[in-house]
């Protein structure tokens, strides 16, 4: 073999053993690197359930395949644990959009009051606690067919004496609406894969429009937090379903 041709293919080879060796070592790379879950692992095809947004338009699961889902129960007058983890979604939101991944997940805020929350009472909301995210909401019926699917628990209590004053209509309330504490995300492909069970752990300090909800178990859970978990064990299960790290901001 004449000794150009020798030579160029042992250039050859050298690349070759160098790029293997590239790519082995990102692969074990992003192997580390992938977010470790906290919650229980599930895989189950979620049906195509469709509620109401904040603006009036109706959204189905099925229009955010694709995306990463995470889900929160939720009542917009909520006083023990609901504000909470509306300010553990302002800080996911704004970590999301920073890491470039804001097209590729979705937010859901998703009510268990259809007595109160309707379209117009969620985007009172939204713009009161400066949420960019969905708020969704339907009748009893529509709630209660989502909730049954997802083992999410709700029902109507009697309110604490003296009643709280509504934030939204400036009434005194006369129900309150206990429910499960759980953050669901969903893959990409439309699958429940992870459930995370517990309190918003965040760092004891509120946004002043939800630190003025909370009542006093509210402001006991907010500093001793029960079965808590933080933004970043969050995004990180949101991370795990993407295959990469989001740092929390």
């Amino acid at each position: 073999m004449p000794r150009s041709r020798r030579f160029v293919l042992s250039t050859l080879a050298v690349a070759l053993v160098i790029a293997v060796g590239v790519a082995v070592a990102a692969v074990v790379l992003a192997a580390g690197a992938r977010p470790q879950v906290t919650g229980m692992t599930l895989d189950q095809p979620v049906p195509n359930l469709s509620l109401t947004d904040q603006h009036g338009r109706t959204v189905s699961l099925a229009d955010l395949r694709g995306r990463v889902v995470v889900i929160y129960p939720f009542l917009t007058a909520c006083h023990e644990v609901c504000p909470m983890t509306t300010a553990a979604f302002v800080q996911m939101s704004d970590a999301i959009r920073r890491a470039g991944v804001g097209e590729r997940v979705a937010l859901l805020e998703v009510s268990v009051d259809p007595d109160r929350d309707t379209p117009k009472r969620l985007a009172a909301y939204a713009d009161l606690v400066s949420a960019d995210w969905t708020m969704l909401t339907g009748s009893a019926d529509q709630l209660r067919r989502f909730w049954t699917f997802f083992g999410v628990y709700y029902s109507k209590t009697d309110i604490d004496k003296p009643a709280p004053i509504d934030w939204y209509t400036h009434e005194p309330e006369t129900f309150d609406v206990a429910h499960t504490q759980a953050l669901i995300f969903i893959d990409a492909d439309g699958h429940e894969r992870i459930l995370l069970v517990g309190t918003a752990d965040v760092g004891g300090a509120l946004p002043s429009a939800l630190a003025g909800m909370l009542n006093e178990t509210g402001r006991s859970a907010l500093a001793h937090p029960q079965a808590p978990w933080t933004v970043q064990q969050a995004l990180d299960n949101v991370g795990a379903l993407l295959g990469r790290r989001i740092p929390a901001s």
